[in-house]
């Protein structure tokens, strides 16, 4: 049996199956198999009638697991019962990938021979010709307005690591998918087999004509920064690296939300970081932006600090603008009376008892995934607020609460960058979804399908893009009557 106890991996629908399975037609034949699945720790979904056939019945059962070996533990114990055989197992997952996740899918009608002289030759030529006459036109007479890539190498792709640009595609599909469903931005991968940094700053550059804005995603540390401040640096388009500022504004969101139910206030806390990568400095520098009181970033070897002699260029950076005070120390050391731990790092980064010495009130976001750096079950109780990267625990900080909407705004500003002003705004706007009588210390960011965030975060992106001057297009009225 599967040891899915308290504190470990739950079964869940990432590991579901569907076994095709034929019962003898008796009273009790379905009891059997239930009880072999409740036996082994899966948790029992649908159950379909396929046929009836002479003496038997044939279903199709669903069933939530921890991981693929649980799943054949489930399906070896079902098939050991007298009478019962499993004709078929599918992987609900791969089921769902088959042919990829995302289409293209035309916006005018192609039915007659006027459709396709307008669509196409020869009065597609006309606007071909007023696009050469004036550039900007592309923005409304073809898809670049409402059109973003998203670009990888597959050098650090989930928690897989460098697993190649083909491996990449069913993330950067499902981005693109997330892109669609919650923002109506049209996204399309793009898995580069190239790990140069210059290659692939020429790669973007050369394809930029097609879109309004680029996505960087799963692009390993440190040449994501390089790629990033080059493009963006050369590019007259938004440049985004997701797994950088999409975690930073919605960890900002959460933090906002968290110190206005523990009822302190930014420039009062110290905050503990552990992890020095991306998505570490780029939470930190949205941090100081806010005007966080203290940040130490903690790595493998304790916090960083100007006058470690193992720091790279980009860790020395970050030690440079952050630990005022120069403490010293492993994360568990400097959690001692800190008010919040922010863990962007690896699974067990600190103990449960060093979380135990923290300040009152102590904010905890621990967002490794899928294993966070302390288990939430071992601190609850001991904090007061609790938050991970994971959909089964309350307060998930995830970043689908962001880019959809951050790149919706930039999109509809035709803005030429995103800066640090669009994302404190998007972080600020996130946070506001949640009235102010409704927080919870289990309840301070909304829930991804809460479909208030994206046009929330659309606007104010928006409007920060028009006060920072990297606006093409001014805030509409609409969007100012409803800011007021």
């Amino acid at each position: 049996m599967a040891d899915n106890g308290p504190g470990l991996l739950q079964p869940s629908a990432s590991y579901s199956i569907t076994m095709r399975v034929r019962l003898p037609q008796r009273p009790g034949s379905f009891a059997l198999v239930a009880g072999a699945i409740g036996a082994q720790g899966g948790i029992l979904g649908a159950i379909d009638l396929v046929r009836v056939e002479r003496g038997g019945v044939v279903r199709d059962v669903t069933v939530s697991c921890v991981d693929a070996a649980h799943g054949q533990a489930v399906v070896a114990a079902v098939e050991q019962l007298e009478g019962v055989s499993v004709q078929s197992v599918s992987d609900r997952t791969f089921q769902l990938h088959l042919r990829g996740k995302i289409a293209v899918h035309g916006t005018v009608p192609l039915k007659t021979r006027d459709d396709l002289s307008m669509a196409y030759t020869p009065g597609v030529a006309r606007v071909s010709q007023a696009i050469h006459e004036d550039p900007e036109r592309a923005w409304n007479l073809t898809v670049k307005g409402n059109t973003v890539a998203v670009v990888t190498d597959g050098t650090a792709v989930l928690g897989l690591g460098d697993i190649g640009p083909e491996a990449a595609m069913p993330v950067m599909e499902g981005k693109a998918l997330l892109f669609k469903e919650f923002a109506s931005v049209d996204a399309y991968p793009l898995c580069l087999a190239t790990k140069d940094v210059d290659e692939i700053v020429t790669i973007v550059k050369a394809v930029s004509p097609t879109f309004g804005g680029i996505n960087l995603e799963d692009i390993s540390a440190p040449r994501c920064f390089e790629i990033e401040h080059r493009l963006r640096a050369e590019l007259d388009i938004p440049v985004f690296h997701d797994d950088q500022h999409g975690t930073a504004i919605v960890l900002l969101a959460a933090l906002l939300n968290a110190l206005r139910v523990v009822g302190k206030r930014a420039e009062d806390v110290r905050v503990v970081v552990t992890g020095a990568g991306a998505a570490g400095t780029a939470c930190t520098d949205i941090l100081l932006a806010h005007g966080v009181g203290e940040i130490v970033v903690c790595d493998q070897h304790g916090s960083i600090h100007p006058r470690r002699g193992d720091l790279d260029p980009a860790r020395l950076a970050l030690a440079e603008r952050t630990n005022p005070y120069d403490r010293r120390g492993s994360a568990d050391e400097l959690l001692a009376g800190a008010d919040v731990f922010i863990g962007v790092s690896v699974p067990g980064a600190v103990s449960a008892e060093a979380i135990r010495t923290m300040a009152d009130g102590a904010v905890v976001f621990a967002m490794a995934n899928p294993t966070p750096e302390v288990q939430p079950e071992a601190v609850r109780s001991d904090v007061a607020i609790m938050a991970t990267g994971r959909s089964d625990y309350p307060n998930q900080i995830n970043n689908v609460l962001a880019f959809p909407g951050v790149f919706r705004g930039a999109l509809d500003a035709r803005a030429t960058a995103i800066d640090e002003r669009m994302k404190l705004a998007a972080a600020e706007a996130i946070a506001r979804v949640i009235p102010e009588d409704q927080l919870d210390p289990d309840y301070i960011v909304p829930s991804v399908f809460n479909r208030d965030v994206s046009p929330c975060v659309a606007q104010a992106v928006w409007r920060a893009a028009a006060e920072s001057g990297v606006a093409r297009r001014p805030v509409p009225a609409s969007h100012e009557e409803a800011r007021v």
